[in-house]
């Protein structure tokens, strides 16, 4: 039966993956970056000081009392970005693509950031209320509203809308939960079970069982708990672990700092893949630096969900009333999760003596799983393999809780809000099999599911290319060049009346 699982995934892969996907992503990323005029570089400045130069002030501000502060709900949207991707994602992408997928991670990341800024433009100008009072947004709104809204294409927004939160439903058990949990219990059970056996329990080891029961109590404690719960957890989480992993990893860097130009050398060098770089049959290093791209940009999407859709969720659900304004957290999302984080992971690797930087090839018996681990433990000894799985077990455990939020958010606008909470049960229940799985078909579901979440999602914001524009000119006009005229907030027009009334006072 697994191996069937797995031929069907495979074939599935291909195709969410392949060119088409890989084109799609980076296609949807180049016409978000021009539309918008390199905004992430043309207006660095703004864009920062609105995000990370207004979180402890401003941006904890909440002026709806149904919606998270700016700060509570990027801070949410971490919990579900910064995970195992930015440490065992990083590893897997170099030991499969070399060193020179960490340089497509970037090209993902920098197109990324204007791809987020795109989703949770989109997904606050068409959020609604719930039957509940708070806020509801995401891709599958903007499809059905957005899309649906073209003349003759109210059918295909709604299907690829369902489409979309089915996909998604799928993805939160593969990389918003059984990847995770997998991750935690192989890097937790190498470094402090490594010496004990307790025998095997249906196939598996019971260690993994014991570590797999014992997360799904703790995240049950919190997910049961409501979305509140979750977003102060994710508040007093995701600062801490963020900064003390960064300071980590310049710690490992600077112990290591002699190789840094060999390590930046080997990163563009081997950017069409090391077999590729040395030559043979045309085809086939076609096919291997295609292998380098591919790596680098899944892994990147695995980390930064920039495409997927997802975060926009929790985006959604932000006091703010303009569209661009929480636009710009989805830019310091991804600058933070990629550009810092995964660089900083991908230069410890790399520094580490597990790639060979002269061939851009992993060492024999490199595990890409545990790879960060041991290269800490090879410089710090016990402490740091301590503190990378301590820093793996914190990102993985956040991410599930994040993607327990957008699973329920999926099946509330498929099925409604009491089948959400239901979901809640089965996607907690489901937490203890990542623990038990084989880490590559973990991996690999994941990578599918992102992929079939991705294309309808990116369908969507290539549809909305014209409102984007609009809707950017409208805020730079007014925030930027202080130009007089009237805000584009919402396309619904109670929505619009009320924002526009808070713009104009002065309350956002």
């Amino acid at each position: 039966m697994i191996d069937t699982v797995i031929q069907i995934n495979d074939t599935v892969n291909e195709i969410a993956w392949g060119t088409f996907g890989i084109s799609l992503l980076l296609g949807t990323g180049i016409i978000c970056t021009l539309i918008t005029g390199f905004f992430q570089v043309t207006h660095l400045k703004h864009w920062f000081l609105k995000t990370f130069g207004i979180m402890r002030s401003e941006g904890r501000i909440i002026n709806d009392a149904g919606a998270l502060s700016q700060y509570r709900a990027f801070c949410t949207a971490l919990c579900a970005t910064i995970g195992t991707g930015n440490i065992a994602g990083v590893s897997t992408a170099i030991c499969m693509g070399g060193p020179g997928a960490v340089l497509w991670m970037w090209v993902a990341g920098f197109l990324g950031m204007m791809v987020k800024f795109a989703e949770n433009t989109l997904g606050l100008y068409y959020r609604r209320r719930n039957q509940e009072g708070a806020w509801s947004g995401g891709p599958m709104y903007y499809l059905q509203d957005g899309l649906g809204s073209i003349k003759h294409c109210k059918g295909l927004g709604k299907l690829l809308g369902v489409m979309f939160c089915l996909f998604t439903m799928l993805a939160s058990f593969g990389i918003g939960n059984m990847a995770q949990i997998n991750k935690i219990t192989i890097n937790f059970g190498s470094t402090f079970l490594s010496d004990v056996d307790y025998g095997l329990f249906l196939g598996a080891p019971k260690v993994n069982w014991l570590i797999g029961v014992t997360l799904m109590v703790a995240a049950a404690v919190i997910i049961m708990g409501g979305f509140r719960r979750l977003a102060a957890v994710s508040e007093t989480l995701i600062p801490v672990m963020s900064v003390a992993y960064i300071l980590g990893c310049i710690v490992m860097i600077l112990l290591n700092i002699s190789k840094l130009p060999m390590i930046f050398s080997s990163i563009f060098r081997f950017a069409l893949g090391p077999d590729a770089v040395a030559g043979g049959v045309a085809g086939t290093a076609v096919q291997l630096a295609f292998n380098t791209i591919k790596n680098g940009c899944k892994r990147g999407v695995f980390s930064n969900e920039a495409g997927l859709g997802s975060s926009v969720m929790v985006h959604s659900n932000t006091s703010v009333r303009e569209p661009v304004r929480q636009g710009m957290w989805g830019i310091a999302e991804v600058f933070l999760d990629t550009m810092i984080i995964c660089t900083l992971t991908a230069l410890v690797v790399l520094g580490s003596g597990a790639i060979d930087l002269e061939t851009g090839l992993a060492a024999n018996g490199t595990n890409d799983a545990t790879l960060v681990t041991e290269a800490f433990g090879t410089m710090l000894g016990k402490p740091g393999e301590w503190f990378v799985v301590i820093a793996i077990t914190l990102f993985a455990f956040t991410t599930v809780l994040g993607w327990s939020y957008y699973g329920a958010k999926v099946t509330e606008y498929l099925l409604g809000v009491t089948c959400g909470r239901i979901y809640r049960l089965i996607f907690i229940g489901v937490m203890v099999f990542g623990a038990v799985m084989e880490s590559n078909l973990a991996w690999s579901i994941s990578d599918t599911f992102n992929g079939l979440m991705m294309i309808p999602n990116l369908i969507g914001l290539i549809v909305h290319v014209p409102l984007l524009i609009r809707l950017t000119k409208n805020y730079t006009d007014r925030r930027i060049r202080g130009k007089d005229i009237a805000p584009m907030l919402s396309f619904d027009p109670d929505i619009q009346k009320d924002a526009q009334a808070a713009v104009l006072k002065g309350a956002d």
